[in-house]
């Protein structure tokens, strides 16, 4: 339901600007309300699980099954994937149907990948390890899916600290070459879910598919002048009305 809001709130970007980037001063004036909105709609799974979890606190036991807390840190982790995957598309997706605005999400998207992540994090070391760093210590250098997810975990701390203006104007060109390794934190966080899972990769194919196509893309449109020029044609009707 989520993603498909987001295709929504993506497509009512590509109608409110002209081929040249400006519009009616009406539609102009919408497109204020697009970070916003997603902005919203990227918070209402944590509400939601946070409301969920509330319930459980007060005496609901039934809302997230036997074992609330796998429930939460499954959850979580999905959520931070499906938030990366989601940042990942921002740029492909920009230069695929031309519309220079769906910029203005990337970081925003990126750090809701992130306070997923950290989320997802924080449930695992307060709820299952009951705050004990040493255990956690134990379960990075023991566990291999615990490993990589760590890593993960790290590399988007890493990009969060750094991706407001002013550590890009320090790191200058840098900045770029680290913000480049989001994708290897995605690898590694599709095989932190791979390990997880063990059984069903139906959740696991899907989004490393998705994160192999976002990567080639930006590859091609790196290296071939073809597709740096091509762009869908419904998406240049779009943006001619």
């Amino acid at each position: 339901m989520t993603s498909q809001v987001f295709m929504r709130v993506w497509i009512c970007g590509v109608s409110i600007n002209g081929p040249d980037g400006s519009g009616d001063s009406a539609l102009v004036a919408t497109a204020k309300f697009l970070k916003p909105l997603v902005f919203l709609v990227s918070l209402l799974p944590a509400l939601w699980w946070g409301w969920q979890a509330y319930l459980v606190a007060m005496g609901d036991f039934g809302r997230l099954g036997p074992d609330p807390a796998k429930t939460l840190a499954l959850v979580s982790g999905e959520w931070s994937i499906r938030m990366l995957v989601l940042a990942l598309a921002v740029t492909p997706l920009r230069y695929f149907l031309n519309i220079p605005a769906l910029w203005r999400l990337r970081r925003m998207i990126g750090l809701y990948a992130f306070f997923y992540t950290l989320l997802h994090f924080f449930v695992f070391l307060l709820l299952l390890l009951q705050l004990s760093w040493a255990d956690l210590g134990v379960e990075i250098v023991e566990r291999p899916y615990i490993t990589v997810g760590f890593l993960s975990f790290l590399i988007l701390l890493a990009l969060a600290a750094t991706s407001f203006d002013a550590a890009q104007r320090l790191l200058g060109r840098s900045w770029k070459t680290l913000h480049r390794l989001v994708y290897i934190a995605g690898v590694l966080a599709i095989l932190h879910l791979v390990w997880i899972v063990r059984s069903d990769f139906a959740d696991a194919l899907l989004y490393g598919g998705l994160v192999f196509l976002l990567l080639a893309y930006r590859v091609l449109h790196a290296k071939s002048s073809v597709v740096r020029q091509f762009s869908p044609r419904w998406a240049s009707a779009w943006r001619k009305k």
